[in-house]
Order: C-alpha cells, then structure tokens, then sequence
C-alpha cells in the first residue's frame, strides 16, 4: 500500500517539531537555577562564551552563540548594568568593541559550576547517550549553516 505524501505533514513525523519541542523544556530547566544568579538562559550562554574566549567582541559572541547583533546587544547591556562586563573599544581597532569580564563576571563563572550537573542530574541520559545527541546535533548545524537556504516557492 502507498503512503499518502501528505503524512510527511504530520506534527508527529517532523524533525523541526521535536528539536523544538525538546529545546524548549530543557532551556525551561535551566530557569530555576539561573534565576538566583540573575542570569536567563541566553545570557547564560553569553557568560559560557565569555567564560572562554574574553575579551572578545560582539561579532565573535554572536557567531558562537547564533545570536543576531540586535538580540545580543540588549542582552550585553544587561550584563553590563549587572556588571558582569565591562564594553571597552579594541586595543588595536578603536571601531570595535571588545567585552571584558569584570571580577563579578569571573567570580559568577563558580556560583553556575552546578548547572550543567544539576541539569545532567535532572535527565534520565547516560552521558553516553548525551554525548552522541549532542555530536548529532553538532553534525546537524553544521549541515544547517553551510547547505544552502531553501527558497520560499522550491517545489519537490
């Protein structure tokens, strides 16, 4: 018997749906244990770049993170006013901004060493399991960045 095209239409059958879905109630867990830092989740991710990488510059943080400028910048003005960051312009380019961790920042990067056990405690993911969904997904948006966008009208 042949499937009918139109059950590639279900909510059931789509990748989009689930990775979706599955992003949304993970970053709902992170909220009970970043609110008392003060931190949401997007500037959590932020603080994980600058953890790593800082000083660095917008362009840079919004790459790693796949944020656009005009959601970053709200974002950093925030961690700014928090102090967490301090803007300063380019040691060798005085057009850019560059972002630095200030020692509340630093001393922040101790108070979340429990999120990603208190996450990892919360699933019922062996960090086997974890690790190949997390290279999967690696995989997937490195084939999402680099294959070409589809055109609003593409027809099969």
């Amino acid at each position: 018997m042949a499937q009918d095209p139109l059950d590639k239409l279900l909510l059931e059958r789509q990748l989009c749906f689930s990775l979706y879905a599955a992003s949304r109630l993970l970053t709902r867990r992170y909220q009970p244990l970043l609110e008392p830092l003060g931190l949401t989740y997007p500037q959590y991710l932020v603080m994980l770049i600058l953890w790593q990488d800082s000083p660095c510059g917008v362009g840079h943080i919004g790459a790693r993170a796949l944020l656009n400028t005009n959601t970053l910048t709200p974002l950093l003005k925030r961690l700014e006013q928090q102090g967490y960051v301090d803007r300063r312009r380019g040691a060798r380019d005085e057009r850019t901004v560059d972002l630095h961790l200030t020692p509340i920042g630093l001393a922040l990067k101790q108070q979340c060493a429990h999120v990603p056990l208190s996450m990892a405690a919360g699933v019922a993911y062996s960090a086997t399991q974890a690790e190949a969904l997390k290279g999967l997904l690696d995989q997937l948006i490195q084939q999402l960045q680099i294959a070409p966008a589809v055109a609003a009208n593409a027809q099969p």
